[in-house]
């Protein structure tokens, strides 16, 4: 089985704000990944990455949050959709 594209999305969200998501499903969980997606899901205001949720491989789930790089706990796809756009809401 090859990558199957579920999300790529670009949203404007006003003149200088963007967010952009895309979310694959994978044959094998990337490393450090114990489900089969791989995701980047980011908002960038001023040409500058403000938040971004990816599971890098080697690094697992986690999200950035302008500098600082936390754990995030995936559930389902649907799930780390919601969780981005709470926290886009909350900037």
């Amino acid at each position: 089985m090859n990558a199957v594209l579920l999300l790529r999305s670009r949203v404007l969200l006003g003149p200088n704000r963007f967010a952009d998501l895309v979310i694959w499903q994978v044959p094998v969980p990337l490393a450090g990944s114990t489900h089969p997606f791989k995701y980047r899901l980011a908002l960038v205001v001023d040409e500058l990455c403000v938040l971004r949720y990816d599971n890098e491989s080697g690094k697992g789930d986690h999200k950035h949050i302008g500098r600082d790089e936390v754990p995030y706990a995936f559930t389902t796809p649907d799930r780390l959709v919601d969780d981005f756009w709470a926290d886009v809401a909350r900037l």
